[in-house]
């Protein structure tokens, strides 16, 4: 066994809930890959992190390549170790970082599915005055209107949303907070749900959005009504929460064209990161060629 393995990625991971304000999600990502890195240690014999070198790290790489995982599973785990070993560096246990040299391999270009505007339309038409429908119209016209992660949606409390100025604050990635605006149908849906939430809340939850149980709605029962949903609305897709969040960007930026102000709604620190969404604009723009220009129109047989 890697010398003092375990307290050092305990350590490391406490540093990225207390420090680095990480999710919990991402914090089991970073768990799960360095055990990973630890199983590939225990079986060639490394037992300090000091033999973990950039040779080490590249047969690391082709290990995990033999037993099945993809490009994008270890570019996410040479991600965790390099972080791992930044850490180790900053506490002193280490001198270098042996992944920072070593290239992860390409995957090729995932899109992110997004529903065109008519299948948002649809989701949204949610039929009912009930108190569970009202609100996940609500919800559904939030994250829809400003963009919001599923973590950033069921993390705001009641004072996350400005119904005077149109705003909503939420805490993203790494802790970063940011001001995104709301869109009239999001706050309608919005107010009708604070009419209705008392319903549902126990006195001193201070969450914006409840479950039956009158706490804080879950990220995994937001993802079940939302599907549950989509189906009943006839949508022929499987819709999770990230969709709205990804049919948010593209839209805004096929009818706006400002890659910039899609970043700073999105919150990506990288706007490399927001250039996915042109991919998605640009397929649209051939959808429409295809059919409209008369030269690419295919002849009927």
């Amino acid at each position: 066994m890697i010398e003092a393995d375990l307290a050092h990625v305990d350590s490391f991971l406490r540093h990225l809930r207390l420090e680095r304000r990480l999710s919990p999600h991402t914090t089991e990502n970073y768990a799960r890959d360095l055990i990973q890195l630890i199983s590939f240690c225990d079986e060639t014999g490394i037992d300090q992190w000091s033999q973990v070198d950039v040779h080490r790290v590249r047969a690391f790489v082709a290990w995990r390549h033999r037993r099945g995982a993809g490009g994008r599973t270890q570019q996410r785990e040479l991600s965790a170790l390099r972080g791992f070993f930044r850490y180790l560096i900053r506490e002193g246990m280490a001198t270098h970082n042996p992944g920072a040299d070593v290239p992860a391999p390409k995957t090729g270009k995932h899109l992110p599915e997004a529903l065109n505007v008519d299948q948002m339309e649809q989701l949204l038409a949610i039929a009912g005055d009930g108190v569970l429908a009202v609100r996940d119209r609500a919800m559904l016209e939030l994250m829809y209107s400003s963009g919001l992660r599923l973590a950033e949606m069921v993390g705001l409390d009641l004072d996350g949303v400005d119904r005077d100025d149109a705003m909503v604050r939420v805490a993203g990635k790494g802790a970063k907070t940011r001001v995104v605006p709301v869109g009239r149908k999001a706050l309608e849906a919005i107010a009708l749900w604070l009419q209705r939430r008392g319903e549902l809340a126990e006195l001193e939850e201070k969450a914006l959005f409840v479950g039956r149980g009158g706490t804080r709605l879950s990220g995994r029962a937001v993802q079940q009504r939302f599907r549950a949903h989509a189906r009943r609305q006839g949508l022929d897709v499987p819709v999770h929460p990230h969709m709205l969040r990804h049919s948010f960007a593209s839209h805004i930026l096929e009818s706006s064209g400002d890659l910039r102000a899609v970043q700073e709604l999105l919150g990506h620190a990288d706007i490399g990161t927001t250039q996915v969404y042109t991919h998605l604009d640009f397929q649209h723009l051939a959808s429409v060629y295809d059919q409209a220009h008369p030269r690419a129109k295919r002849r009927k047989r």
